[in-house]
């Protein structure tokens, strides 16, 4: 059979890694699919640097629109990244009847819905393993692999630079900001970390998986986003000291209320798999209600781990080219007409535990007011500590750790707490997840 012609938009980091992975395998490949794949032409805006890269067969184009409407392509790769010109590019190449794969998962978060529906009424496929969690083959095993199961929940370290920071402090009890650097140094983190270090790039990925496990279309604008800028030596110390460990964590849960949607460093017992996934690795949890608890763990970024996922995306079109459209696995799991409705619920109406770092000046009925307005909120305390001072200072931390409550209750407490005159400083709260349930 003919080969099927690949045009590779963006020759970067994954670009580059496709590229090598799709040559050194060819053989491999071919035997899987029934027939060679190959990239006959890539756009990328640095010509030279691409020409150096790919063989001389290859066609090399600045033009990117050249790519998405060139004849002889059947299938467009984008890995240039952001929000205008590839969500243009995708949707010409559609247009123009070709498939799609992509890793762009912020334009999929936030117009997913805009480009499945128009591939949908044009008969294509757009793929996008490659946008969450780099090489692990997260996307399939949750619209396919489970697919026997109604999903109850997922919770995932699904952003590595978030994740390496988190680990230095914790093993070397360095401060964030020196943590931060090192990572950018060693290419873990961006110039501008922005999306990793607050959260959004987790957000970005949960989103898409939310909308694959509860058949729910992409909310971003509904997700609850909290980075981990503000967190210190200290929590990460105590946290430990009473068998948690702290993560960035993506969840995405249903409950009676609709779907939560929310991003934000968890504490997590030490016991459990997920909070022992140290460095740049990637994990993810997903309960289903017939398979129970299930893990993925691999690397979530890279040139070739996350280059294996572009690949297997462009194996599964390659079989799939003239199967009926009708019949091929939805983009989101789920029939587009079968879309629930079930709302988002609101980050205030969340129900979880809570780690409670309070500074408190060591007077006499400090501790009696504070857990008052607690009983007051309906918070009750599962833990506490009274950490000791140094004997030059009047203040000391008192670490709590509550029972589930909603977390609009405990923003209450915690504004009336820290307007008593005791109070040495602002609360630090983090949330608390058990993820055996």
């Amino acid at each position: 059979m003919k080969p099927i012609n690949v045009g590779l938009v963006g020759i970067g980091t994954v670009g580059g890694g496709t590229y090598t992975v799709l040559k050194r395998n060819q053989e491999e490949i071919a035997r899987r699919v029934g027939r060679n794949i190959v990239i006959r032409i890539i756009a990328d805006r640095d010509i030279e640097k691409a020409r150096r890269l790919v063989d001389d067969d290859t066609k090399v184009t600045a033009d990117a629109f050249e790519v998405v409407s060139h004849p002889d392509i059947d299938i467009i790769v984008e890995l240039i990244g952001g929000q205008t010109v590839a969500k243009e590019l995708i949707l010409q190449a559609i247009a123009n009847g070709k498939h799609v794969i992509t890793a762009n998962k912020a334009l999929l978060a936030s117009h997913g819905s805009e480009i499945f529906a128009a591939a949908q009424q044009k008969g294509v496929i757009v793929a996008f393993e490659a946008a969450v969690a780099g090489g692990i083959p997260i996307i399939k095993a949750l619209r396919e692999g489970l697919a026997a199961n109604r999903i109850e929940w997922i919770a995932g370290i699904i952003n590595g630079t978030s994740n390496f920071i988190l680990s230095e402090m914790r093993e070397k009890g360095l401060a964030f900001e020196t943590v931060l650097a090192h990572a950018q140094k060693l290419g873990y983190a961006e110039a501008d970390p922005t999306y990793d270090i607050e959260g959004i790039d987790a957000a970005h990925k949960i989103t898409i998986m939310a909308a694959i496990a509860f058949g729910i279309p992409v909310k971003f604008d509904k997700a609850y986003i909290e980075g981990i800028t503000q967190l210190s030596n200290d929590d990460i110390r105590y946290a430990e000291e009473l068998g948690y460990r702290i993560k960035l964590l993506g969840i995405t849960k249903r409950v009676t209320k609709g779907i939560e949607l929310r991003v934000h460093p968890t504490l997590i017992p030490v016991k459990r798999l997920i909070a022992n996934v140290e460095g740049v690795m990637n994990a993810i949890v997903v309960k289903g209600n017939a398979v129970g608890p299930t893990l993925y763990y691999g690397a979530g970024a890279g040139a070739e781990p996350t280059a294996s996922s572009v690949i297997a995306d462009l194996i599964d079109v390659a079989r799939l080219l003239t199967a009926d459209p009708e019949h091929r696995v939805p983009h989101l799991a789920f029939l587009p007409d079968l879309l629930s409705d079930t709302p988002i619920v609101p980050m205030e109406e969340v129900e979880t535990a809570y780690y409670l770092r309070l500074q408190v000046m060591d007077k006499p009925g400090a501790l009696a007011d504070i857990t008052r307005i607690l009983a007051d909120s309906g918070i009750s305390i599962s833990a506490m500590v009274q950490k000791e001072h140094a004997e030059e200072e009047d203040k000391v931390n008192i670490i709590m750790l509550t029972h589930t409550t909603i977390e609009k209750n405990i923003n209450t407490a915690i504004a009336r707490i820290e307007s008593l005159p005791v109070m040495a400083g602002r609360i630090v709260r983090i949330r608390m997840e058990e993820l055996s349930k």
